[in-house]
């Protein structure tokens, strides 16, 4: 009896002890007294009715959670048809699809108590609605366009998401979402390398091909230029020629002009003067000049004597 009477204070004491909470500096707590929300209490010590009374949910609230989503290798071959993960395209072709959505707790009041209510299902929900958001982007677009589209899908996600989990109110915010796995399934990975081969031989070609039309081009064009500069320089030395020329004969006009009022017989002497210069430069080029008066016969003059005779 004596033991009873010394063991029913302390079992109070322990009891009463249990309304004692520690609240840490990266969490946030709610305190439910028969399921109603009496207090939020923030990092430091928290006294409260024990327990039975008050139930006291404390969550870290600074951390940011990693939630694997879509295809999980280690789960595939125990799922019955297209695992998780494996979604269909616009062209049916399968694809295997992996997120990783990071997310926090909103640790503003209301939202916090949202995920307090509703922590169990956070991860399925989240897991859910990710998974039905890539779904419906995969199956918009042909398997080419998937399997080299990760960040459009990441981005089409986490766009997405916020939306989607809003009826749910899970009191969490999506940080981020990245794609960790976007590839064929594994039986057809060897046709899908040797169909990605031959694009990449064939993008490869037609860049060289386009390189080369483009360096032709530019070759055109240089000619092309070149051309032009040439043609206008052989336009303007043939315009100052013949400017040269005309200036020339105009003076040489003037001067017959001047010497036809003083000498009657002014227009011969420039006729000897050119033929002059004529006959000289026939003599320069390998020519003969020889006088006509002995070639002169009946019939006018013979031209068959000024041709050589042919050498036996």
């Amino acid at each position: 009896m004596r033991r009873l009477r010394y063991l029913l204070p302390l079992l109070l004491v322990a009891y009463l002890l249990t309304g004692i909470s520690q609240v840490g500096y990266d969490e946030r707590a709610v305190v439910r007294r028969f399921g109603r929300v009496v207090a939020r209490p923030g990092p430091g010590l928290w006294v409260g009715l024990p327990w039975g009374i008050d139930t006291v949910d404390r969550v870290q609230v600074r951390a940011v959670r990693q939630l694997p989503v879509g295809f999980l290798p280690e789960e595939a071959n125990d799922a019955p048809g297209n695992p998780p993960g494996q979604l269909l395209t616009g062209d049916q072709n399968l694809v295997n699809v992996k997120l990783v959505v990071e997310y926090a707790i909103d640790d503003r009041d209301g939202e916090f108590e949202q995920y307090v209510a509703n922590r169990d299902q956070v991860d399925r929900v989240l897991s859910r609605e990710a998974e039905a958001a890539a779904a419906e982007w995969v199956g918009g677009r042909k398997v080419d366009d998937v399997l080299s589209g990760r960040a459009a899908l990441a981005r089409r996600v986490s766009d997405q998401l916020p939306d989607r989990l809003a009826p749910h109110r899970l009191g969490v915010v999506v940080q981020r979402v990245s794609v960790e796995e976007l590839a064929a399934p594994t039986e057809v990975q060897d046709a899908f390398q040797q169909v990605n081969q031959a694009q990449t031989a064939i993008r490869t070609r037609r860049n060289q091909a386009e390189q080369e039309a483009r360096r032709q081009q530019s070759e055109a064009a240089a000619a092309e230029q070149r051309l032009l500069r040439e043609g206008e320089a052989y336009k303007q030395e043939k315009d100052a020629l013949a400017r040269a020329e005309a200036d020339a004969f105009l003076k040489r006009l003037a001067e017959y002009t001047r010497a036809k009022a003083t000498s009657p017989d002014a227009l011969a002497a420039i006729w000897r003067e050119e033929m002059g210069k004529v006959l000289a430069g026939v003599k320069d080029r390998g020519g003969r000049v020889e006088v006509l008066d002995d070639a002169l016969g009946p019939n006018g003059i013979e031209l068959n004597q000024f041709v050589p005779t042919k050498k036996r």
